[in-house]
C-alpha cells in the first residue's frame, strides 16, 4: 500500500486516537486544528503537527480537514452518527470527497478501510469521530482498524 498521512483535528478522542497512531507507527501525520490549539481537555500538546485555522469554532477546523484530504473516515462505536461525526460526512459531500463511515457492528471494518484508501487512490486521509467525553473507548477501535487495514499486507 502507498504511503498516507494521517489528517485529524486533534479533539480528543477518536483525532488524537489517530494522530497518537500515526506517531507511534512513524507515519507522517498533520491537519487543522482550532485557533489557540483548542480541545475539549485543554490546548492540544505541540507533539501534534497540527496548523491553527482562523478561527476557535471546531466547525472551520473540521471543514478544512475534509476539503485539504483525499478523502474521510469517520469511525464511531455507535452506528448512527451525530454532531461532529455528522457534520464531518455532510462536509465531504459538500466538497465532493468520499467519506466512509465505520462502527464495530461492521463485519470487517478494516476490510472496508483497506478497500476504501485502495479504490480511491487515498494519500491523504482525515480521520474523524467522537470526542473522548461521547465516546472514551473508541481509540481502541480506531487503532485496531488502522493497523489491520494500513500496516498489514494487501487485500
Amino acid at each position: 500500500m502507498q504511503e498516507i498521512k494521517i489528517v485529524s483535528g486533534g479533539q480528543t478522542g477518536a483525532d488524537r486516537a489517530a494522530l497518537d497512531w500515526a506517531i507511534k507507527n512513524n507515519i507522517p501525520h498533520g491537519g487543522w486544528c482550532p485557533k489557540g490549539r483548542k480541545a475539549e481537555d485543554g490546548v492540544i500538546a505541540a507533539c501534534y503537527q497540527l496548523r491553527e485555522s482562523s478561527s476557535a469554532n471546531y466547525l472551520q477546523r473540521t471543514e478544512w480537514n475534509v476539503r485539504d484530504s483525499d478523502a474521510t473516515v469517520v469511525f464511531s462505536l455507535a452506528s448512527v452518527l451525530s454532531g461532529g461525526s455528522k457534520k464531518t460526512v455532510e462536509f465531504s459531500v459538500k466538497h465532493g470527497k468520499p467519506s466512509l463511515h465505520l462502527h464495530p457492528a461492521l463485519p470487517d471494518a478494516s476490510g472496508a478501510l483497506r478497500r476504501f484508501v485502495k479504490t480511491h487512490s487515498i494519500r491523504s486521509l482525515n480521520v474523524a469521530g467522537p470526542r473522548g467525553s461521547k465516546e472514551p473507548s473508541v481509540g481502541d477501535f480506531i487503532s485496531t482498524v488502522l493497523s489491520a487495514a494500513l500496516l498489514a499486507g494487501q487485500p
